[in-house]
């Protein structure tokens, strides 16, 4: 059982670790994502806007997953935040990928058009990899939740169990001294028993002496 616990352990701290190392490279990747939809055209369109928005929504999504980690709160916070920044990554890249021209249509870029259109696939590439990490961040988050949970309640079963021992202990005490008590009790009732008599005994003799 031990041994199966240590195992599980590890396997739990290398996924942390794991995790930790994947939110960085998210983290590093949203943030160069936002270079080129700045480079395309400043300020953005609205379509440029919802790529900034969706980068956003990565980076932000980073932050959480490293304050989860080091707090073990915001699960859901950080879920949801995934799911989102994946279905806008989705959207996006289907948008660039399939329609390339619409969309450089769409960011109405004042460079050259073969710059244009490196700055896009650029951006469509930043955001297949994001959305590749996170996948394996959605993954690696719920495995290590779970971790977290089993943890809290083996760490719950042994405070029960510990309070559960303490309360036999004290009962134990309690009988003990319970016991000791009667005992004393029954001793010092004896001796006052034979007290009672030995003078009672006397009185008896000294009233039939001659």
């Amino acid at each position: 059982m031990a041994s199966s616990k240590s195992k599980v352990r590890r396997a739990c701290s290398f996924t942390n670790l794991l995790l930790s190392c994947l939110n960085f490279s998210i983290f590093i990747l949203s943030a160069s994502s936002f270079a080129p939809t700045i480079l395309l055209k400043m300020p953005p369109t609205s379509f440029g806007m919802a790529l900034l928005m969706v980068s956003g929504i990565s980076l932000l999504s980073s932050f959480v997953g490293f304050y989860s980690q080091l707090t073990h709160f915001c699960f859901l916070t950080h879920i949801s935040l995934l799911l989102a920044s994946l279905i806008g990554q989705v959207l996006t890249i289907l948008a660039l990928f399939t329609k390339e021209k619409a969309s450089m249509s769409l960011l109405k870029s004042p460079r050259d058009p073969k710059e244009a259109k490196v700055l896009v696939r650029l951006e469509c590439g930043a955001l297949m990899a994001m959305c590749m990490l996170q996948c394996v961040v959605l993954m690696l988050s719920c495995a290590v939740h779970s971790c977290w949970v089993k943890d809290y309640e083996e760490l719950e079963a042994e405070k029960a169990a510990s309070a559960r021992k303490r309360s036999r202990r004290i009962a134990e005490v309690q009988e003990e001294s319970m016991a000791n008590a009667t005992k004393m009790a029954e001793i010092k009732a004896k001796e006052l028993d034979e007290k009672m008599k030995s003078k009672y005994g006397q009185w008896v003799k000294t009233d039939f002496e001659p």
